[in-house]
């Protein structure tokens, strides 16, 4: 068919996400309150498809249409009347699945397409013989119209996400450059509104440039929202261009979201949970990033709830100019246990702080101690599921007021797993100590990189009255010894600042504080490990990070000379910094395999990690940290896109060595989540077998009440884009 890195294969793992001893131990007012939050980042997660790709929804509810009109089991039967292999109806399922799992078309880890691995005539061949297309042949006739290129298509500017001709983003309109988003970027600090919950589609009128700037919001209509955070709306002549900032984008999508988070606070724990879901509210049916920000202040005040939620446009990652979030909902119950473990690292940061190879004028001024749990995952709604998070993204929040650390404890339970006859790129005798100690050193690398990555230094700021949080003439760069000339002004974040490298050097910075701190003694003895088992686990926690760089080739797009993915990005320039350190410290060399392909093995020399290799972290990790610290763009882009270079020449060929990683690599798991019901006036838990068919059924159950209404909606919104991505 097509190069295998463009589908998934018919093994891919599908692992059912456990949370069913969780949910049974919550009070029924808790179940209530865990069920409308979930409802809420539900709907709101299929934004996502919106987000994603011009194509992904119009998939989306092609699948949606026929897998509830028949199951998978029902659907077989048809698949073979209609010509289809089992492995090519398999094939089908793992596409559909995969599609709902990265809620799009492209992959949620790397931004890959993927396309179904059977030929395009027996996938319509299937689609026309189902009860679907019986039932409605013009609208299914249609919708197979609007799919069937793109849903195949793999010319090289839809191989992946990007802007402009480096591949395909549906934040921006699709004639818009690296220049219209850095020009955006300019208008939008000028009004002081954040790109957080926003798009861009660009048009020309009588040859002057127009932008429409369009905030998600339940609200379509343009008066200015009430309280502290004012959105301004309407037409702006900026520069030599005119923009537009209007509201209404996914309206429907929100105002469901609104409706379930309304019914939430019926059944909330407290005051500051409901204050919170009040601003949430408020933001997600005007478009106000301010509400938004004022929601997760009292969710910062809530601490240690039973049930932990977060919602709304979160990370960046996958906006290619790096300010847009893309919607993620999470509902979750502690684990007593792991946030046990966690809360002593907490309180020990005040301690383990100094310890980070930066001046004390580097630091922030007040460690605020966050909430660290240790959550099993009930709902979580976006393209991906991570094993840890550091929230809120609100730098001035995270820097003055504080945050929340979450470990993922069931996904990191199944995601983590490893068989050795998988286990690629490692010597054998390192195979079977990297799986017993794997688990246990991730764990102690998320608590520190969530932790004391994320929460850990300071920025220095000139807010729009002129006023500093540092003192001009004592703050030196401890490279050079002079005083420092360059900071964040008015409403300048990192994000805006440092935009395409800002997730992925963040990222990186967070991975470095773990490897470094992980080989303190009291950090290990916090998660009980001592002796040789503290070593053991330092030893897997750098081996596992060195060849997480190597795998992280995979994520690299030589055509266009970019990356796809912030973490592997990350662990690349990490795995590139250890190489250079030299002294015999990581090794790294191509071989060939037992089965006659090529292969690589790399090593880590573990009696020079707490020397060599702590020197190494120690000198980049404080560079790391000033580029960041006094919003030096030119000096902290030069130094990351250094180490972030693929090259095929000097000591590495690191072009070739991706091809052997292409080769061996192994897909993502791909998680199925429960679905929760009200039935007599209590909530009922629903799980689904860890399948592909089990995660297409609980995908045509989740949305059974209003499914014909919500199809249509996304459908009406895909079409409202569709003359923008010519």
């Amino acid at each position: 068919m097509v190069d295998s890195q463009y589908y998934l294969p018919n093994d891919i793992g599908i692992s059912a996400l456990d949370c069913r001893e969780a949910f049974k131990l919550l009070s029924p007012k808790e179940q209530m309150y865990a069920h409308y939050l979930s409802r809420a980042a539900w709907y709101g997660g299929l934004v996502v498809l919106i987000q994603t790709s011009p194509e992904s929804a119009n998939i989306y509810v092609l699948l949606q249409k026929i897998f509830r009109a028949q199951s998978p089991q029902q659907l077989e039967a048809v698949a073979t009347a209609a010509g289809l292999s089992a492995e090519e109806y398999q094939a089908f399922l793992v596409y559909a699945a995969g599609l709902y799992a990265n809620m799009g078309n492209y992959k949620s880890f790397g931004d890959t397409k993927f396309v179904p691995n059977l030929p395009k005539e027996k996938f319509k061949a299937l689609v026309w013989e189902s009860q679907a297309f019986k039932q409605s042949p013009s609208d299914m006739e249609a919708l197979w119209g609007c799919c069937c290129e793109p849903l195949y298509s793999l010319e090289d500017k839809q191989k992946q996400l990007g802007l402009g001709e480096k591949g395909i983003t549906a934040y921006f309109s699709g004639n818009c450059c690296l220049e219209d988003a850095e020009f955006a970027q300019k208008f939008l600090d000028s009004k002081n509104l954040s790109a957080y919950n926003t798009r861009l589609f660009k048009t020309e009128i009588d040859g002057k440039r127009c932008y429409e700037v369009r905030l998600a919001s339940a609200e379509k209509d343009n008066c200015a929202v009430k309280g502290k955070s004012e959105v301004c709306f309407g037409k702006y002549d900026f520069e030599d261009a005119v923009f537009s900032v209007k509201r209404g984008d996914y309206a429907f999508l929100m105002e469901k979201v609104c409706q379930n988070l309304e019914k939430a606070m019926t059944y909330a724990a407290n005051e500051n949970q409901k204050k919170m879901l009040e601003e949430y509210i408020r933001s997600f049916k005007c478009g106000s990033v301010g509400a938004h920000k004022e929601g997760s202040r009292y969710w910062i005040k809530d601490k240690g709830p039973i049930v932990e939620s977060y919602i709304g446009f979160i990370e960046s990652y996958r906006d290619p100019f790096g300010s847009r979030g893309e919607f993620e909902g999470f509902v979750a119950v502690v684990n007593k246990a792991m946030s046990a473990r966690f809360a002593q690292l907490v309180s020990s940061a005040e301690v383990l702080l100094p310890e980070l190879p930066w001046p004390t004028a580097f630091e922030k001024d007040l460690f605020l101690k966050p909430d660290f749990t240790s959550l099993d995952v009930l709902t979580f709604a976006g393209s991906g599921i991570p094993a840890g998070i550091n929230i809120p993204n609100y730098d001035d929040i995270r820097q003055t007021e504080g945050f929340k650390n979450v470990s993922l404890g069931n996904v990191l339970a199944v995601a983590y797993a490893t068989q050795k006859d998988k286990l690629t790129f490692l010597e054998e005798n390192d195979k079977d100590l990297y799986i017993k100690w794997k688990g246990p050193s991730f764990e102690v690398q998320v608590g520190l990189h969530e932790l004391l990555g994320h929460g850990s230094g300071k920025l220095f700021v000139q807010d729009d009255k002129g006023k500093f949080n540092f003192d001009q003439a004592a703050v030196r760069n401890p490279e050079t010894g002079e005083l420092i000339s360059s900071w964040y002004k008015g409403s300048e974040t990192w994000d805006s600042k440092f935009s395409t490298i800002a997730s992925s050097y963040e990222e990186c910075r967070a991975e470095c504080v773990g490897l470094y701190l992980c080989l303190n003694k009291q950090v290990l003895s916090i998660f009980g490990h001592e002796g040789e088992d503290a070593e053991e686990v330092v030893y897997v926690n750098w081996l596992n990070m060195v060849r997480a760089g190597l795998l992280g080739l995979e994520f690299y797009t030589p055509e266009s000379k970019s990356w796809r993915q912030a973490h592997m990005q990350a662990r690349f320039v990490i795995l590139r910094v250890l190489l250079e350190a030299g002294e015999g410290l990581v090794g790294l060399k191509e071989c060939t395999g037992a089965d006659g392909r090529p292969d690589a093995v790399i090593t880590l020399d573990r009696s020079k990690i707490h020397t060599v290799g702590k020197t190494a972290i120690q000198r980049f990790l404080c560079k790391l940290q000033v580029h960041k610290s006094t919003a030096d763009v030119e000096g902290g882009r030069a130094l990351y896109e250094g180490y972030s270079a693929v090259t095929a020449d000097g000591t590495y060929n690191f072009l070739r060595l991706r091809e052997t990683i292409l080769l061996r690599k192994e897909a993502r798991k791909m998680f199925v989540q429960a679905n929760t019901y009200v039935k007599d006036d209590a909530v009922e838990l629903v799980e689904y077998e860890g399948s592909a068919a089990g995660l297409i059924q609980s995908f045509i159950e989740r949305f059974q009440d209003d499914a014909e209404e919500v199809e249509t909606q996304l459908l009406e919104m895909t079409c409202m884009d569709s003359s923008c991505w010519c």
